[in-house]
């Protein structure tokens, strides 16, 4: 499973025009859902993403956490960030989970984040969105939890 993860000072997703969900100072992470992807991946995706130290301190250092900073996280849905990318000018999509495995996955994957975490959003599965943020810095990161 794969997560772009964005700092942000404020981002947000429409639909046709419509905002579906908003956030300020906190993450916008991407979600690829990959062929063998289970919840326990994404759990673990999940503490990742709450625990990674990309938030400055008093000093200036990344070492705070979206946790640490009581920051929002905004999730969204990608199926792309699965493509196989690697020859040819036209990504394949195999690597990715079908879509209605995904989609109960992705609906696990928010409902830990709401457990674990207060201040959660989350885009429309297989929506076409449009997703907006001011990234701050420009902070970003690719995580990805490997399958064992």
């Amino acid at each position: 499973m794969i997560g772009l993860l964005q700092r942000t000072r404020r981002a947000w997703v429409e639909i046709d025009g419509a905002p579906v969900a908003r956030i300020g100072r906190g993450v916008v992470a991407l979600i690829g859902i990959e062929r063998l992807d289970t919840p326990a991946i994404a759990h673990r995706l999940l503490e990742r993403m709450l625990d990674y130290r990309m938030f400055p301190d008093a000093e200036r250092r990344m070492n705070l956490s979206l946790r640490d900073v009581e920051g929002e996280l905004l999730l969204v849905p990608q199926f792309t960030l699965a493509a196989d990318t690697r020859k040819g000018n036209r990504p394949g999509f195999s690597p990715a989970m079908p879509p209605d495995e995904a989609q109960l996955l992705y609906a696990e994957l928010l409902a830990q984040a709401a457990q674990l975490h207060d201040r959660v959003q989350s885009g429309v599965f297989g929506a076409d969105m449009q997703v907006s943020l001011t990234n701050d810095g420009p902070v970003t990161f690719w995580l990805r939890v490997e399958h064992p």
